[in-house]
């Protein structure tokens, strides 16, 4: 068991971490059983959002009569003072606690800073006095948003996507959150699906100081992929260094990392799929995506009006328009 501290919050965790988001896809009870077994094995940080449907619900459920033996962390996406009242108040009541650990603002356009004419650092703030919540935190895929809060000195740990396939950028966010005592959670550790090996990437992010992974967790083999690296310390053994440097080879670099957030797009294109297609044909079953259905959406990219609001949304700085070519040309080189 790997036991750190979080940022400079004092709190002590386990290392890996409990991504709640996949839980709205089962039911209350699975959901329980499943996060009752994390805890069992030695998880007890847990993060969720008030725009996960019914996550926080199912937190509050499972986690009856034994708060004090979990951390629990959630987002609000308000875009006000008095709207993330409101969600702290939908929170604290779902979540079945007076309290939540970390309460951090969910991909805010902008660094929220007190004073603001939105008035959502303030009311944090005001949370915090009230005891509500205990610390301020950040989440984003926005480079420039995420330096911007290391630098601010306003926030106790920065979430942001991070896995074996991250580069230089990343790198230096994980370094800033270090340098200034801040706690940094790895979103996405498994690249939205292109690492196709819990063990391998679990075992990288073991090796990474100061950095807690939240894994999205939603069957039970999951989450015993995940709990088999927390309990036995594994080793990084150079069979999987060899699959992690043969998934750099083929998958880093000017690759949709489908975020989402160019979306929605005018010509009805979905963006976060059908600009990393190639890559799904090559990590996934091909036959998945070479029915009518996804043939159709493919078709859909000859529509492109090439406005720019999707690389003007980017948060990676690509041009998803010149990714849709591509992928739409080597698409139908598959049949």
């Amino acid at each position: 068991m790997s036991k750190i501290q979080l940022g400079s919050t004092g709190i002590e965790i386990e290392k890996n971490g409990f991504g709640c988001l996949p839980i709205q896809r089962i039911t209350k009870e699975e959901a329980a059983c499943l996060l009752r077994k994390a805890v069992d094995g030695g998880i007890n940080y847990f993060d969720t959002a008030r725009a996960y449907s019914d996550s926080e619900e199912k937190i509050g459920y499972a986690f009856q009569g034994m708060r004090d033996k979990v951390v629990i962390a959630t987002k609000t996406h308000a875009q006000t003072g008095a709207e993330l009242r409101q969600h702290l108040e939908t929170s604290l009541r779902e979540l079945n606690t007076d309290y939540i650990d970390i309460y951090q603002f969910h991909n805010p356009a902008f660094c929220p800073r007190p004073g603001g004419e939105d008035g959502l650092y303030d009311a944090a703030l005001e949370a915090v006095a009230q005891g509500k919540i205990r610390h301020i935190g950040l989440t984003n895929h926005r480079l420039a948003v995420a330096r911007e809060a290391i630098r601010s000195g306003l926030y106790v740990l920065l979430q942001f996507p991070y896995s074996y396939l991250s580069g230089a950028q990343e790198e230096e966010l994980v370094e800033g959150c270090r340098e200034r005592g801040m706690g940094f959670v790895a979103m996405k550790g498994m690249a939205g699906g292109l690492i196709r090996n819990g063990t391998a990437a679990a075992l990288w992010m073991a090796r990474q100081a100061g950095v807690v992974p939240i894994w999205g967790v939603q069957r039970e083999w999951e989450l015993d992929q995940f709990l088999a690296c927390v309990k036995e310390d594994a080793e990084l053994t150079a069979e999987y260094q060899a699959l992690i440097d043969k998934d750099r080879r083929e998958l880093t670099g000017d690759f949709c990392r489908s975020c989402g957030y160019c979306m929605p797009c005018p010509a009805g294109i979905q963006i976060n799929q059908c600009a990393r297609m190639s890559l799904m044909l090559r990590r996934m079953p091909a036959a998945d995506y070479l029915t009518e259905y996804w043939q159709g959406e493919m078709e859909k990219i000859k529509g492109c009006l090439n406005c720019g609001k999707c690389a003007s949304k980017c948060p990676y700085g690509l041009n998803p328009a010149r990714l849709l070519q591509e992928n739409y040309k080597e698409y139908w080189t598959h049949f």
